[in-house]
């Protein structure tokens, strides 16, 4: 097995993360670079890996509510796109499987790129298929919109890997911004365009429409075609010091059946769990005082943990009984973590940490935003045109102006400042929350919380690619990503509960004190970064 050395890519990512940056001359800011093909084709990846997302969380929040679903069930639908965070799970399937009949005429990206663009058009049609205004519609949308997140998030990890594999480490701020720009792109189409079609098929808050959401979930199904002809027209990326030496189609057969074994203990094991965490729940909440939100979320996430770490001993009793190859496991799961461990040392430990936490106060709040909308009397016209139109090309400015910032200062720089401006952006909600149906208030809250999504957001993503190796790429970086969002969606998912409580102020209070911790992880992981790769240089310079 091949391995980079560790100031070719681990190490040497300083390019993209010291503080003062290699790129404060002009030239790291050539305004020509961002027409290169390379960023245009991340512009439109990034559209149809952003379309998915809303559809399960910000327009499906509101056309439950508009069904008569209760706020807190409404919220409990964000954890439909935990496949987002668990998708390191499958992430090394993606990253070394090869698909028959597309596999060769496409390349290994390319064809699961289009396997996962089809499945997520599926996804959403099926949810269009599902009227949640009845149990049985409520219960087939919960399965669409779980399908829908484990697609999407299929789609992520091959365009991620795309994204790192397509170019080198001074290109990834660029190509970053353009994805984060057609990501916003994708959410623009999937939050205004969708509330647009909706009213204008003649649903509202105030006479539910069943047939104007499924016209408007068939039509963002057919907006997936954009992601479809960017799949076709891309070219593969050269694919380097790929780690594998197992290559027979009966590896990999057996690799998938132990796979989708742990898949469906996984499965079995969350439903079977779900009375001893209610019980849980009414004993920490009737027995200990805790505060039912709060014992709610120690009581899920106790049955995720333990369905997970069954499924996992699941897993490995069918390795060792041979259904799959100890050695290609070890390769496929443990090489990856051991790669990431060797290059950064104690390092590793305030950059998992950091990477955990960043985004935080962001998601915790996106959870729960449309319905806040809503709840203050604003009509979907103004939430679609304020929230999704002005918003969006806020956070595209955010997202440029990020990239810039990150080429000529360094990308940890920018990242406390995403980090101290995503904490004063969430306290303006509270103002909000006090002024019912202000809309002048709601472009100047919603354009300072956009501008700064955006500007953190490019920098985080090219900081996540700076962390990954091209031996393990789709594993390393689907790892990374998924741990970003786990524990806040996780947290997100009681954001009804906290609200029904203790009202919006508190909770955006709250939302913006969780992410205050951020600004010393921050300091400690650039920190020790630094320590870490000087030891190397000088290793390097003594050997």
């Amino acid at each position: 097995m091949r391995r980079r050395p560790a100031d070719e890519r681990g190490l040497n990512a300083r390019r993209l993360r010291t503080d003062q940056g290699d790129n404060a001359s002009g030239a790291g800011l050539d305004l020509r670079a961002f027409l290169q093909p390379r960023v245009a084709a991340l512009l439109f990846l990034g559209f149809s890996s952003g379309l998915p997302l809303l559809l399960i969380f910000a327009t499906l929040s509101l056309w439950l509510r508009e069904a008569g679903v209760e706020r807190a069930a409404v919220t409990y639908f964000s954890w439909a796109a935990l496949g987002y965070s668990f998708k390191f799970v499958w992430a090394p399937l993606i990253d070394k499987l090869p698909l028959p009949v597309l596999g060769p005429r496409l390349g290994q990206r390319r064809s699961w790129l289009l396997t996962a663009q089809v499945a997520v058009m599926a996804s959403i049609a099926a949810m269009a298929m599902s009227d949640p205004g009845t149990p049985a519609g409520l219960t087939a949308m919960a399965f669409a919109a779980v399908a829908l997140g484990f697609s999407a998030a299929t789609q992520d990890i091959v365009i991620d890997a795309y994204r790192i594999e397509v170019a080198d480490e001074q290109m990834q701020a660029l190509l970053a911004s353009a994805y984060v720009a057609g990501y916003r792109a994708g959410m623009l189409v999937a939050g205004a365009g969708a509330l647009y079609l909706a009213a204008g098929f003649g649903t509202d808050a105030g006479h539910y429409v069943y047939d104007a959401w499924k016209w408007t979930y068939l039509c963002m199904a057919g907006a997936m075609l954009v992601g479809v002809v960017t799949t076709f027209a891309v070219g593969e990326p050269v694919r380097r010091d790929l780690a594998s030496d197992f290559h027979g189609a009966g590896d990999y057969a057996r690799f998938f059946a132990v796979f989708a074994i742990m898949a469906a203990a996984f499965v079995a094991l969350f439903l079977g769990l779900s009375d001893g965490a209610g019980a849980l729940h009414r004993w920490a909440a009737e027995g200990l005082g805790m505060p039912a939100a709060l014992a709610g979320f120690l009581a899920e996430a106790g049955r995720l943990t333990l369905a997970l770490a069954l499924a996992l001993a699941v897993a490995r009793a069918c390795v060792g009984v041979g259904i799959a190859r100890a050695e290609m496991v070890r390769e496929t799961y443990v090489a990856p973590v051991l790669d990431f461990l060797r290059r950064y040392g104690r390092a590793a430990v305030p950059i998992l940490l950091l990477v955990g936490f960043y985004r935080v106060s962001d998601i915790v709040l996106g959870a729960i935003a449309n319905v806040f909308y809503f709840d203050m009397g604003y009509s979907k016209e103004e939430i679609a045109t304020v929230t999704k139109v002005f918003g969006l090309w806020m956070t595209i400015l955010g997202g440029f102006l990020g990239a810039a910032l990150a080429l000529k200062y360094g990308v940890v720089r920018v990242l406390m400042l995403g980090a101290v401006l995503t904490v004063l952006t969430n306290l303006l909600f509270i103002a909000l929350a006090a002024a019912p149906g202000d809309v002048l208030l709601l472009y100047a809250v919603i354009g300072a919380d956009n501008l700064t999504a955006g500007l953190a957001s490019a920098a985080f993503v090219a900081y996540l690619s700076s962390l990954t190796s091209l031996s393990f790429t789709a594993m390393q970086y689907a790892v990374l990503s998924s741990l970003m969002t786990l524990f806040p969606k996780l947290l997100g998912g009681y954001s009804g509960q906290v609200v029904d409580t203790f009202g919006y102020p508190v909770f955006f209070l709250g939302a913006a004190v969780i992410g205050v911790p951020v600004f010393l992880l921050i300091v400690w992981a650039a920190r020790l970064q630094g320590r870490r790769e000087g030891e190397a240089a000088a290793a390097q310079a003594t050997g």
